[in-house]
Order: C-alpha cells, then sequence, then structure tokens
C-alpha cells in the first residue's frame, strides 16, 4: 500500500496564510471597499501561490484550500466578480497544480448543512457549494473534490439523510460529482456515512478520530467497503488525534499526531489492495505532519519513496 500524507490550508513553517478576511461588518460597496477587498484577495492568492511552492520543494502531493480564499464571496448578492478579476493569478496557481500533479480539495465549513429544514440555510449552502464548484472550475481542477458532512439530524437519522439525499439531487450534475461525504463525531457514524454513500454513488472519506468519538465498534471490517465507493480514485483518509482525553475536549484536534495510533491504524489496513491519501488535520499543519514522518522513521519500517510518501508493506 503506497501512502501519501497531507496537511489542511496553511503552513505554520511559512507563517502565512490563504484565508485573511473582510469582515462583513466593514464591507460596504463602493470603490475604497472594492480596492481593499481585491488587496486581501490578492494577497491570499499570492500566499497560496507560495505555499503550493513551498509543499512541491517538500513533495507535498495533497493539499486542502482554504474556503476563505476569497473573502464574502459566498454572501448573498456579492457584487464583486472575483471569477473574473483574478485571472493572472488564478493561472499562476493552475499551472503550479497541474504541472506538479498535487491533489486538491475543499471542505465547507459548519455553515454548509445540505440537509437543514431551514430554506434560508438551504440557499445559504447552495452559494457555498456554488462558489467552492466555481473556484476549483476557475482553476481547472479535473479531480474536484468537496467534502461534506450529512449535517443536521433534525427529525432523526433516516429523515436527515433522505433529505441530504433529496437536496443532493436538486445540484447540478456537475457539481454532484464533486461531492464527496464524511462521517462526524457525534451523529453519522461510519455506517450511517457507508449507507448513503453507496445510495448516491458517492465517495466516502474515512475520519478515523471522528469514528473514535462517534463509533463503539470496531471500523476496519467496513474499510474495504469504504475505499471502494471511490471506483478508479485513490481513497481519502482524514487522521488526527484528540487534544486530551478530557471529555470536553476530546473531539477537538490536538496539534500533532499520535504516531502509535497511526501506525495501529496503518497496520490493520495495509493488506488491502488500495493505494491511499492521509490528510493529516492537526493544528500544527505541515510541521505535525513532519513530526509525524519523524517518528514512522524511526519506528517502523515503511520504505519511503519521497519526503511524504511510503510504502506500507
Amino acid at each position: 500500500m503506497k501512502i501519501r500524507l497531507g496537511y489542511a490550508c496553511l503552513s505554520t513553517t511559512l507563517q502565512i496564510t490563504s484565508s485573511s478576511p473582510y469582515p462583513l461588518s466593514k464591507f460596504k460597496v463602493d470603490t475604497d471597499a472594492y480596492h481593499k477587498w481585491k488587496d486581501i484577495v490578492c494577497s491570499n492568492l499570492n500566499h497560496l501561490e507560495e505555499i503550493l511552492k513551498y509543499n512541491i520543494k517538500n513533495n507535498i502531493h495533497v493539499f486542502r484550500l482554504s474556503s476563505n480564499l476569497i473573502p464574502l464571496a459566498t454572501i448573498e448578492n456579492f457584487p464583486f466578480h472575483y471569477t473574473k478579476d483574478f485571472d493572472s493569478l488564478y493561472q499562476k496557481i493552475h499551472k503550479i497544480i497541474v504541472e506538479n500533479k498535487l491533489r486538491i480539495s475543499f471542505h465547507p465549513d459548519q455553515y454548509a448543512i445540505l440537509n437543514s429544514t431551514k430554506k434560508e440555510v438551504l440557499i445559504s449552502t447552495k452559494r457555498i457549494l456554488e462558489y467552492h464548484y466555481k473556484l476549483l472550475d476557475i482553476l481547472n481542477i479535473e479531480d474536484k473534490l468537496i467534502l461534506l458532512h450529512i449535517g443536521s439530524s433534525t427529525f432523526g437519522k433516516e429523515n436527515s439523510m433522505a433529505r441530504f439525499a433529496n437536496q443532493f439531487y436538486t445540484l447540478d450534475k456537475e457539481m454532484q460529482k464533486s461531492i464527496a461525504i464524511e462521517n462526524d463525531d457525534k451523529v453519522f457514524n461510519v455506517l450511517d456515512t457507508l449507507f448513503l454513500s453507496k445510495k448516491l454513488n458517492i465517495p466516502m472519506v474515512l475520519d478515523y478520530h471522528h469514528h473514535i468519538c462517534n463509533g463503539g465498534f470496531s471500523v476496519f471490517p467496513y474499510i474495504e467497503d469504504i475505499f471502494k465507493t471511490w471506483k478508479e480514485k485513490t481513497p481519502k483518509i482524514h487522521f488526527s488525534s484528540p487534544k486530551s482525553k478530557l471529555k470536553k475536549e476530546f473531539r477537538s484536534h490536538h496539534d500533532y499526531i499520535d504516531s502509535d495510533t497511526f501506525i495501529f491504524f496503518i497496520e490493520q489496513i495495509k493488506h488491502l489492495p488500495y493505494d491511499i491519501d492521509i490528510m493529516i488535520e492537526a493544528k500544527a499543519k505541515d510541521e505535525a505532519l513532519f513530526r509525524l514522518i519523524r517518528e514512522l522513521k524511526y519506528k517502523t519500517n515503511y520504505q519511503f519513496i519521497d519526503e511524504t510518501t511510503f510504502i506500507a508493506t
């Protein structure tokens, strides 16, 4: 099994971010506001370019883009044209991604609730999905991936999953092809998510930490079925460690990854005939990724192909 490790959104090593905000409270539709907004977007896109170059230098092939790349783009009747105003920056980023075969994705925040019972939330969610899809399209990402949680549990799991399916089918066909779903840490467990994944014929991302929080059963008998939902694509997994063993902090992410737990997980799945990508969800970002790699090299005999890719046999 070949495994590639990646991280999300920003580099703690570079200490730059591609998600600088423009507070809605300060936003006005005038020339001055446009220039302030444009400066922030240019800064975010330039920083993203730098992060991607850093990733390439360090052979990091898997990366999640920040949803806040374009501030305010998901508000209703947004007046500025983020799809047109930054073509040269988009083209540079596209070139970096395509020439280096980077795997890029988005994971909208908790405000994207496709199964909400509230009309205004559904309208907002579809704006959020449209924004993410447009950005992937602008960047000419062929293998588009937008990851969602199933969302609200109002009126019970069965009704909630049915609402998700109903709203999913109202999306544009091309957008449907970009959607994947992930088990969460409170309500929709691995079995719920796998069921819905198969029903909608879309991929499932296994989040191992979420399963530990919201499982109560071994996930390993279901791993191959989860991987099969990706068909010809490389399956993705999310991996994080709890902030502490205290109940109130257990669901939160630690700065780093517990390497013993990670190795245990890999040892249970390495016999499967798949290559996989693992997104490291740790607050220390790329520093956590490289600390984990140092520990893997010390504790295992995994064969490293490059800085972030290894063979587990």
